[in-house]
């Protein structure tokens, strides 16, 4: 006797799965949306869409929170990746790892206005705690073996503003280039000479 397997993963959740899908897909690219545009998008009216999501910005919360599970898997991955590493490499890495998902972010913040006061906070509280806490620590890490010419703190916070200016900037498409070329190149600059090379 054959036994059907049932997924566990309801119609509605799949279904918000789609609309969450299609949503990145339009918010994470260049230009406003509307949910006009998005429910032309689906096929579907607004009216399912918003029966699984009361309003634009909590789809677009979901959006992002996505997004930043992206962002957490690339800077884990350099992290482990450059383990052992010269700690100039392992910034510099990770940043790069954060700052190209990052920058989609940012395209999103645009798409929909960057208004939204309660949506900024969302976004800068998961900036915060995927990628400037962890860049923080590793900053403290290379203080405390002998490895910084400078401040950690003060490092973090020039490493900040740096990102956040890229990241809210027209300048990438201006020199042709992608966030993660001008991250690299920021980072080059930024911390030359605040990071004494030798063992990680």
């Amino acid at each position: 006797m054959e036994t059907k397997i049932v997924s566990s993963v309801s119609t509605d959740d799949r279904r918000a799965e789609v609309i969450v899908d299609a949503a990145s897909r339009l918010f994470l690219g260049p230009g406003r949306v509307s949910m006009d545009d998005l429910a032309r998008e689906l096929g579907m009216s607004k009216k399912t869409i918003y029966r699984h999501f009361p309003d634009k910005q909590s789809l677009l919360t979901a959006v992002l929170d996505r997004q930043f599970g992206a962002i957490e898997r690339a800077v884990r991955a350099a992290e482990q990746e450059t383990e052992g590493r010269p700690l100039s490499e392992r910034v510099q890495r990770f940043l790069i790892a954060a700052g190209g998902e990052l920058a989609r972010i940012g395209a999103a913040q645009l798409a929909t206005g960057r208004g939204d006061a309660m949506l900024r906070r969302h976004v800068e509280q998961r900036i915060d705690a995927v990628v400037y806490q962890r860049l923080d620590e590793l900053f403290r890490d290379g203080h405390r073996r002998g490895l910084l010419t400078a401040p950690p703190e003060l490092l973090g916070e020039i490493t900040r503003g740096a990102v956040e200016r890229l990241l809210n900037s027209q300048l990438p498409r201006e020199l042709d280039c992608t966030a993660a070329d001008l991250l690299r190149t920021t980072v080059d600059t930024v911390l030359y000479g605040a990071i004494r090379e030798g063992n990680s």
